[in-house]
């Protein structure tokens, strides 16, 4: 038979796992900060993607018409 344990939510730092509920307010509010950060990480990382394939549209048609003059 299988015990049900909770999924308690961890903190793992080098090799060590500490129960987040056993932090300081403070440990918690960097985790949050992470989090946040990590999250406009991701959204410049995407917007940074759009950015470089107009570019390369860009340089695209700016070689197409330079083409044109022969």
């Amino acid at each position: 038979m299988t015990e049900n344990v909770p999924n308690i939510p961890t903190l793992t730092i080098g090799d060590k796992t500490h129960p987040i509920d056993s932090l300081s307010d403070n440990a918690k509010a960097q985790i949050t900060n992470l989090q946040i950060v990590d999250a406009e990480i991701q959204r410049l990382q995407q917007r940074l993607g759009i950015a470089q394939v107009a570019r390369a549209s860009f340089v695209a048609t700016l070689q197409e018409e330079v083409a044109k003059l022969g």
